[in-house]
Order: structure tokens, then sequence, then C-alpha cells
């Protein structure tokens, strides 16, 4: 089978399990389906409202499904597990069904519709967009459109983050469909951000000049500096220290000569006595 062929096939399998289950499992809330294939078999999630009525009593429901799988979509050792829907409010395929059913019991479309975003919005989603086409107040069909928060049409977020789900709702002038759209919360938009807060510093700390960092050159520069003062510091004591000692040695000849000049004077004056 050509590669074509076989993403065809698979698309086309997924698509009727969804209307089958759809259709088995309405009163038990259907909310979607995910398939994944195992080296045992092919593994089928359920999701729904109530999943006891998925099971059956004594599992009677679920095997009669899985047989009925295995006949008409050939698949390889199917296996179904049904998981309970926590917040049906949040799965775009019930609050579809819940939309269609209002419709179908004579509810005005616009007030199911309203009531509908109201309870998807209370729930936390960002956003939510309802569809409901067909004949609707008169003979020619149009389209209703309800959005409110963010919601996204085109991009690869459409298939990671969107939630989508669609029933039909019987009237008597025709049906009418039902799209509901749904980004539940924590999702990761492609463009959202986050804003840090700032942290404000004290003035002192803010308004203190920063100290700037000496050069190596400045550095050398000043020792250098340093070193010649200090030697045209000694160099200019050494001629003083010069001067002193010449100074005291004349003196000392000075008062030599004048001790020698009163001996020599009172030596005479005995002579001249005698």
């Amino acid at each position: 089978m050509a590669i074509e062929k076989k993403f065809v096939r698979e698309g086309y399998v997924k698509a009727s399990l969804d209307e089958y289950f759809a259709k088995q499992l309405n009163r038990a809330g259907y909310g979607g389906m995910e398939v994944n294939r195992t080296p045992m078999g092919t593994q089928i999630t359920v999701y729904a409202e109530k999943p006891g009525m998925v099971i059956g009593k004594a599992g009677k429901v679920i095997r009669k499904l899985t047989r009925d799988i295995d006949r008409m979509y050939d698949m390889d050792n199917p296996q179904i597990d049904a998981q309970e829907v926590r917040k049906p409010e949040l799965n775009a395929q019930m609050m579809a069904t819940r939309l269609a059913s209002s419709i179908e019991r004579g509810w005005y479309f616009r007030k199911a519709g309203h009531n509908a975003m109201r309870a998807i919005m209370n729930a936390g989603a960002l956003g939510c967009e309802i569809v409901i086409s067909g004949k609707l107040t008169g003979a020619r069909s149009r389209t209703e459109k309800i959005v409110e928060g963010y919601i996204k049409h085109a991009g690869k977020p459409v298939d990671d983050i969107v939630d989508e789900g669609f029933a039909v709702a019987i009237k008597k002038l025709g049906t009418l469909g039902c799209k509901v759209r749904i980004i539940p919360p924590g999702a990761v938009l492609p463009d959202s951000f986050k804003l840090k807060a700032v942290v404000e510093k004290a003035v002192s700390e803010v308004d203190k000049p920063m100290e700037p960092k000496a050069s190596i050159k400045k550095l050398v520069s000043e020792e250098a500096a340093g070193e010649v003062a200090e030697i045209e510091e000694v160099l200019e004591e050494e001629p003083l220290k010069a001067e002193t000692s010449d100074k005291e040695t004349v003196e000392r000849e000075v008062s030599d000569e004048e001790s020698s000049c009163a001996t020599g004077n009172t030596e005479s004056g005995e002579l001249l006595e005698n």
C-alpha cells in the first residue's frame, strides 16, 4: 500500500471510530477518544463523563464495543480503556453535545449558546468560540458566532492547544450544526510574555559613585615619582649635614685658639710679676 493511501485510511478509520463512539455512548457523555498503536495491539482511550456506563455491567458494554471495532475496522487486538473527564465544561465535545441537546429541547439558540459560553469561561478557559449554523430564524440558512477570550484559528498552535468538538441538533425545519472550540487553562500561548518585577534599591546604594580602578601605568608612574622624591630629600639632607659639620669644626677651632691665647696671657702675667 502506498504511503498516501495509508495516511488516508488511518484518517478515515479515526473519523469513523469517533462517529461510532459518539452514537453508541451518547448517554454516557462521550468526550472524545485517542488511538495509540503499540506492539501489544491498538490502545483506544475513550473519555466520558460517566465511565461506568461505558464499561457496563460486568464489562458487557465495553466487550461489545471491542468486538464491533475488531469486526468493522480489522484492527490488531483492540483494547478499550474508559477515562473520566474531571471538568466537562473544558471538554469541547461534551459542551457541543450539551448545546445541541439544549437546542433540540426547545431553547432559543442564542440563549443556549451564551449559557454554554458562560459555563466554559467560568471553568477557567482562556478563550472559547461557539458557531451555530443552519436554519436558525427563517427559511434561509445562516451562521451565528459567539466569541470570548483568546482563540487561535491558524498555525501549529491550533493543533496543539485548541480543543474542538462538533454535534448536530435535529429540528423540524432542519439540522443545526454546533461547533465549539476551547483553549484550556494553563495552555502556553505562542505570543505570551511576562514582565519581571523591578526590585528598587536604596537611594544611597544607587547614588554612591563607583571608585575608578587605577590603571597599571598610573600606579607605575606614581611609584616612580615617589622614589624620585625620596632621592631628592636624601640629597637635600646630605649638604645640610655637611654644612652643620663644617660650622662645628670652625667653632671648635676658634674655641681652641681662644683657650690657647688665654693660657698664654696668664703665663706672661706671672713672668712679669716675678
